[in-house]
């Protein structure tokens, strides 16, 4: 059992989530925690060398297996060397995807199904899973355009709006299969409006403050 917290931000390409993580964090170190901002993939120096290799524009060949493989690699070394020392410390850990994104990516949008995708993912996270998720929820066109107007695109925004679409449904089914975790934001408002409603849902498990 651990001691801290363990919030996930989820959302398909542009729906804003770095501006939230920093709101987030804002918001937790105000209620008296002690925020660890990690990411996915990465997150750890083996992380960081995997997510060059997913995000790499030049490695189109890559198999749906093999990207589903690494994402869960760089996962695994993730939850052990950073989110459970930190939980057991009584942090706060502020992740920027986590598994969710892998189901949605990989088992819908690559179509290897959820299911492969949550078993592959429950070995190697130990089958830790976040107190509550936000999931910033747009259309993945406009989130698309959001994201090449600001970033040039990685090798998955490079994907047809299909895929997109499929990895937005992928979410979609996870918000509706947890409700209890994955809570569900508007991202087309205001960022402050975004914002509040996060504070909001985030009421339910922060105890600080």
């Amino acid at each position: 059992m651990h001691k801290g917290i363990f919030i996930t931000i989820e959302g398909p390409d542009g729906s804003g989530k770095s501006t939230q993580v920093s709101h987030i964090k804002g918001f937790l170190e105000k209620k008296g925690y002690e925020v660890l901002l990690t990411r996915e993939p990465g997150g750890t120096g083996i992380g960081e060398k995997i997510r060059q290799i997913l995000l790499d524009k030049d490695h189109k060949e890559m198999s749906a297996t093999t990207e589903t493989l690494l994402y869960a690699a760089s996962r695994a070394q993730h939850v052990e060397q950073v989110i459970v020392p930190a939980l057991r410390e009584g942090k706060a850990v502020l992740c920027d995807r986590f598994v969710d994104s892998s189901i949605a990516y990989q088992g819908k949008g690559r179509g290897l199904g959820p299911e492969a995708v949550t078993d592959i993912n429950k070995f190697a996270t130990q089958g830790l899973e976040p107190d509550i998720t936000i999931l910033l929820d747009i259309d993945p066109e406009v989130g698309l355009n959001r994201a090449k107007a600001t970033k040039g695109a990685d090798r998955l925004e490079q994907e047809k709006l299909d895929f997109h679409r499929r990895v937005y449904e992928g979410y979609r089914v996870l918000a509706y299969m947890y409700p209890d975790r994955i809570k569900v934001i508007d991202a087309t408002k205001t960022v402050k409006e975004i914002s509040e409603e996060i504070e909001n849902k985030l009421s339910s498990v922060v105890r600080k403050g």
